[in-house]
């Protein structure tokens, strides 16, 4: 075959993808960019689609995981390169049961595991308004640290820049982070399948409630702590029992009615979930109650969500309840045919309901 003509089929194929995707989401109808657009729902994915992925157009960012996997000739017998980057603008930048050093370590260390690779190492940028204490950046530096030996990661790099006092909100962190997915491992949406049972490795809406509580603008006092924690010891038991495993993702932005809304489009295929499977914590469901906030739309920090075969999910779910931070995983749903590219919640009184992406920014920022 010609090169050329090799090359005009491989783009032809890309551009198909890319248009396959885009197809389910929402448009960008805007002119200008608002805070709902950081909010990881609907507007959100229309703004990565429009621009992001209208501007970067390749094979690998038309995935939208949360890690671009990419082959390399110099990783031996098949393996391959995950690499994930994020920022992290979270106020308070201490909150009940961590802090914004710790969520950026764990952030990266989640988006590399749940694309099924192997986190390696992590580089570190600081934005720090002027007047910062030294001794809050040594803490944030601390909680880093502890939370890269927690993961197995090191932090390799980094770059430091001092803006004006008014021109950040104390500290802002983005981290990048690199691993290796193992030569045979693969996930993604192209590999699920009617019949497929969903994982969700923990209780939700924990973290984002707890930084809302945080910063005291709320007439709510309640002992919620975030969820914070890195998961890649989680995915690689999880993968170890289940070697067929089909997609994962970190539940984060959007919670977890935003994810399970992407898995659906990215497939075509149906999500149905038990509303009682899904645990949330007496105390959250409380606070989400008194502000009338859907748990399943709060961020997570520390839990994901993975799509098993249904004769490997069983064991699959042992191997992340017998972990610290995996107890209270549960199967909360399955894949079906119909209604398709669309999430159902069967409730506890046996009724349905839709579950739609996050519209909008209806929930103080958190990250």
């Amino acid at each position: 075959m010609d090169p050329k003509n090799r090359l005009n089929d491989d783009e032809a194929l890309v551009n198909a993808r890319i248009e396959q995707v885009r197809a389910r989401r929402p448009k960008l109808t805007d002119e200008h960019v608002t805070l709902a657009h950081g909010a990881g729902g609907k507007a959100s994915a229309a703004l990565v689609d429009s621009v992001f992925l209208d501007g970067y157009g390749n094979d690998v960012l038309a995935e939208l995981g949360d890690a671009g996997v990419v082959g390399l000739a110099e990783l031996a017998d098949g393996a391959r390169l995950a690499m994930s980057t994020d920022s992290y603008v979270v106020s308070p930048i201490r909150f009940p049961g961590g802090s914004i050093g710790e969520l950026a370590v764990n952030g990266t260390v989640n988006d590399l595991a749940v694309s099924g690779a192997v986190p390696a190492a992590i580089s570190a940028a600081f934005v720090i308004e002027e007047g910062l204490s030294v001794q809050t950046l040594r803490q944030e530096v601390a909680a880093m640290r502890a939370a890269a030996e927690a993961a197995g990661v090191r932090i390799v790099t980094g770059d430091t820049k001092v803006v004006p006092r008014g021109a950040a909100d104390q500290l802002f962190i983005t981290t990048a982070g690199v691993g290796v997915v193992p030569a045979g491992r693969v996930l993604g949406a192209a590999q699920v399948q009617r019949g497929d049972k969903i994982l969700l490795s923990g209780a939700i809406a924990d973290h984002g409630m707890a930084v809302m509580l945080a910063r005291g603008d709320l007439a709510i006092d309640a002992p919620i702590q975030s969820d914070t924690r890195a998961v890649n010891h989680l995915t690689e038991a999880l993968l170890a029992a289940a070697p067929n495993t089909r997609w994962m993702r970190d539940a984060t932005r959007g919670g977890l009615g935003t994810v399970l809304n992407e898995l659906a489009q990215a497939t075509g295929l149906g999500v149905v979930v038990e509303d009682e499977a899904v645990r949330v914590h007496d105390m959250t469901r409380g606070a989400c109650d008194m502000l009338g906030i859907d748990p399943l739309y709060v961020a997570n920090e520390g839990t994901f969500v993975a799509v098993v075969p249904a004769d490997e999910a069983e064991v699959a779910l042992a191997a992340v309840q017998a972990l610290p931070g995996g107890e209270e995983a549960t199967l909360v749903g399955r894949i079906v045919v119909e209604p398709a590219a669309a999430v159902v919640l069967v409730t506890g009184f046996g009724g349905t309901r839709m579950v739609d992406m996050l519209v909008g920014d209806p929930l103080p920022r958190i990250c």
